[in-house]
């Protein structure tokens, strides 16, 4: 382990409530350790909030593991810091030099309504979700796996798009603050998979009315949801969607 401390200035969003004014808060955090994640200092900096009588900074989390999508901030002004690849709580802080000055502020979007300080509302992503992202339709018990129908090309077409999880780092980065790569990757996973076919035009369709109506914007091909996305989703997804809502379109669900 890389025992090296290092003192930062952190410049955190800190807003009460949703109604609430937020503004810039700057806090010097020494004794970080140069092996913590980003979510260990937040966490080493509210240790020192609270042990001073002061209310601790709000943020998400849960796995911490770059599995769940959680841990969704804005660093330096990029979604998750600007590693490739990488979520915010796999962030080292060994990619911050001594005495730099960071500054943490939520994903920002109409359909991501600040909740409390670095904390926003994502139910949204979830009521796309209810919309179609999921097989309804019985189609039986499972067949041996090599009588299956799937094209390789197409199966790992789907399992890229199925690593998507959810957090919301494309809309932040878009201009547009477009949720078309979360939707797309979601309609791409099940519309290549036999079982995902007989329900797709209903798909495309229920989904992508939902996220129009949650607020999210168009997708203008500006390519800055694929540069955040830690889980490296194509926007080729993005053209797979289109196609498939233009055939729903003129077939109807």
């Amino acid at each position: 382990m890389n025992n090296t401390t290092k003192t930062l200035t952190v410049k955190i969003w800190r807003q009460k409530s949703r109604d609430d004014k937020g503004k810039l808060v700057p806090y010097t955090v020494p004794g970080v350790l140069a092996d913590m994640s980003f979510l260990e200092m937040l966490d080493h900096l509210n240790e020192q909030l609270i042990a001073a009588g002061e209310t601790p900074v709000e943020f998400d989390s849960d796995c911490r593991e770059g599995i769940c999508g959680m841990c969704s901030l804005v660093i330096n002004g990029v979604a998750h810091g600007g590693k490739n690849g990488c979520t915010t709580c796999e962030l080292r802080m060994r990619e911050f030099d001594d005495g730099a000055t960071i500054t943490v502020e939520p994903f920002r979007a109409r359909g991501f309504p600040v909740v409390k300080d670095l904390v926003v509302d994502r139910s949204a992503f979830d009521r796309i979700m209810e919309k179609g992202g999921f097989v309804s339709v019985d189609i039986g018990t499972a067949p041996e796996a090599h009588s299956v129908p799937v094209n390789r090309s197409d199966a790992e077409k789907a399992m890229d798009a199925a690593a998507c999880v959810g957090c919301g780092a494309c809309v932040a980065a878009c201009p547009n603050a477009s949720a078309s790569l979360f939707v797309s990757a979601k309609i791409s996973q099940l519309s290549q998979l036999e079982q995902g076919k007989v329900e797709r035009r209903r798909r495309a369709l229920r989904m992508i009315a939902q996220m129009d109506a949650e607020g999210f914007g168009d997708c203008s091909n500006h390519g800055e949801c694929e540069a955040v996305c830690p889980k490296k989703i194509s926007i080729s997804n993005i053209a797979r969607m289109r196609r498939e809502y233009f055939i729903a379109a003129l077939k109807g669900e």
